[in-house]
């Protein structure tokens, strides 16, 4: 005889993009400057707010399916990092981690290596 076994999906806290949304995950920004001079919460909150680089986590069902608006195909994939305007989309923090909901247009760029960029 054998027994059937019901696999329960595991709750998360990591929002289920829906639509035409892209959850994108915010680096953390580092504590100090690059000459050794310690950041105020102030400023890092600032520097994360208006941060123009994160990192594809979840696309919604419908991003980049609409082939007039995308006729080349999707902008990015999950794993990428992208850059996007400052202060775009739908901010929340979940555990202390700042996160975007982003349209799917509103991704401009894919980046290989993160590091560096800022908003000018």
């Amino acid at each position: 005889m054998s027994e059937v076994v019901e696999l329960k999906k595991k709750p998360t806290q990591l929002p289920e993009p829906k639509g035409y949304r892209v959850l994108i995950g915010i680096p953390e920004v580092e504590e100090k400057t690059l000459g050794g001079i310690i950041k105020t919460d102030t400023a890092r909150e600032t520097e994360a707010v208006s941060s123009v680089v994160g990192f594809v986590i979840k696309m919604g069902e419908d991003a980049y399916k609409d082939e007039k608006r995308f006729p080349s195909g999707p902008y990015c994939k999950e794993g990428d990092f992208v850059i996007f305007r400052a202060f775009q989309g739908t901010r929340i923090k979940v555990h202390g981690q700042e996160l975007r909901l982003l349209n799917d247009d509103s991704v401009e760029a894919v980046v290989d290596d993160p590091r560096g960029y800022a908003r000018a």
